[in-house]
């Protein structure tokens, strides 16, 4: 019997003191301003919003980025691909 092992997605969050950020599991950042940063992770679409939001870095490798300016949320979403498979499923169900 050959047994599948499923890959759990990883993801870790740190923030500090409001102010400096870390995000692990980060595929792709959608958009960025000053105000909001919305990206890509393993776990769903994760946007932050605040001010003065600044990207330090986003290694594309390790897939981690940290960012510094006043967090004021973090809410996370479905992915686009995953909203667009159930509409179309439940369309045609």
């Amino acid at each position: 019997m050959i047994e599948e092992t499923k890959r759990v997605a990883v993801q870790n969050i740190i923030l500090e003191n409001r102010k400096s950020l870390t995000v692990s599991g980060v595929k792709d950042v959608d958009s960025f301003d000053d105000r909001s940063v919305a990206m890509e992770t393993n776990l769903g679409m994760l946007t932050v919003k605040g001010v003065d939001l600044h990207i330090n870095q986003f290694n594309t490798d390790t897939g981690e980025l940290s960012l510094e300016g006043t967090v004021d949320s973090l809410v996370y979403s479905e992915q686009e691909k995953r909203s667009a498979s159930s509409f179309f499923t439940k369309l045609f169900k």
